[in-house]
């Protein structure tokens, strides 16, 4: 029986598996993460995650004979990092002390509006079609029904703070997304993977050092789930999920890429309810609806004149035996 190969697949459905991985799986991190910043400091946790995955990727493809980087791919990477993985990953761990999950994901996704905005203004400078931004419209009205008090039940307010380190996040996101596009970068993308990740742990564990949080930790207080958790966000959070999302930034457009943003948070109410107890009523389902037409009508209306860039194009076979090779 011949070995299965992922690269040889049709371009579509690996497309559509690398998607998948960041609408699922990053959909369920948001529960992850409360679940291990439980009895792990927030900062401490996110820096042994991102440590441990980048450092063993980074040991993966090194061993593999893949040369080392240069030190004007550092650089890049480390801006990426921390763009990605402190000031986006790193605030919302941090912010979900402050404010439900399910808040989390809701405000982060504002991410598709900052990245086309963005890319408009400073990236391609082309001008979103119209079906993009009707999308984009009817994502925010989904998200805005799910986010909606319910007058049946007592809701607490939402802490400010928390609020406005969130919207810190999804904007630090975009601006590292919409950077990584056109930065400097080791041809293989798992090796870009690896440093981005590298960078963004350090740069945490020394934010957890100033902030007192390491001496926060007691070994004897962390539970078997905050550990079940951050093994979960390690294996499948940085290695798969990241991994495929700098991929799909490379062979697909900001539009298209930043859609998870709108699918997270309905994969996070249906976990809220799955695991724990919380309600799943028809003002849910209707916002899931118009959640997932949001989606649809982003991916296929192509933003006006834009196209995925030539380099990547060229090299795809390329790059997705590295991937599978690597993985």
């Amino acid at each position: 029986m011949s070995k299965f190969n992922f690269a040889n697949l049709p371009l579509r459905w690996r497309i559509a598996i690398a998607f998948a991985a960041i609408y699922i799986i990053w959909g369920s991190t948001y529960l992850a993460i409360r679940f291990a910043i439980e009895t792990i400091p927030p900062l401490l946790m996110g820096s042994v995650r991102f440590l441990i995955a980048g450092g063993a990727l980074y040991a993966l493809i090194r061993w593999r004979g893949v040369k080392s980087p240069s030190r004007i791919h550092w650089r890049s990477t480390v801006i990426i990092g921390t763009l990605l993985l402190v000031g986006g990953n790193g605030a919302i761990t941090v912010a979900e002390k402050l404010v439900p999950s399910s808040v989390a994901s809701l405000i982060i996704a504002t991410v598709p509006l900052w990245m086309v905005l963005l890319n408009w203004k400073w990236g391609d400078r082309l001008r979103p079609s119209v079906g993009v931004f009707s999308g984009l419209g009817l994502g925010v009205l989904g998200i805005a029904l799910i986010a909606a008090p319910n007058p049946s039940a007592d809701s607490g307010a939402i802490n400010p703070v928390g609020m406005l380190i969130l919207v810190f996040a999804a904007l630090s996101w975009a601006i590292g997304s919409l950077y990584s596009r056109r930065a400097p970068l080791p041809a293989e993308p798992l090796m870009s993977t690896a440093m981005e990740m590298l960078a963004g742990g350090a740069i945490m564990f020394v934010a957890s050092l100033l902030t007192g949080q390491a001496g926060q930790v007691r070994l004897d207080q962390i539970t078997f789930r905050s550990l079940l958790s951050v093994v979960y966000l390690i294996l499948f959070g940085s290695l798969v999920g990241f991994t495929a999302y700098v991929w799909l930034l490379k062979v697909s457009t900001p539009a298209h890429v930043s859609t998870y943003a709108f699918v997270n948070p309905v994969v996070a109410v249906f976990l809220g309810w799955a695991f724990a107890g919380e309600a799943l009523n028809a003002r849910i389902l209707i916002a899931a609806a118009i959640i997932i037409a949001a989606v649809v009508l982003i991916t296929t209306r192509q933003t006006k004149g834009t196209a995925r860039p030539a380099a990547a194009l060229a090299n795809i076979d390329q790059i997705e035996a590295q991937l599978v090779d690597s993985a």
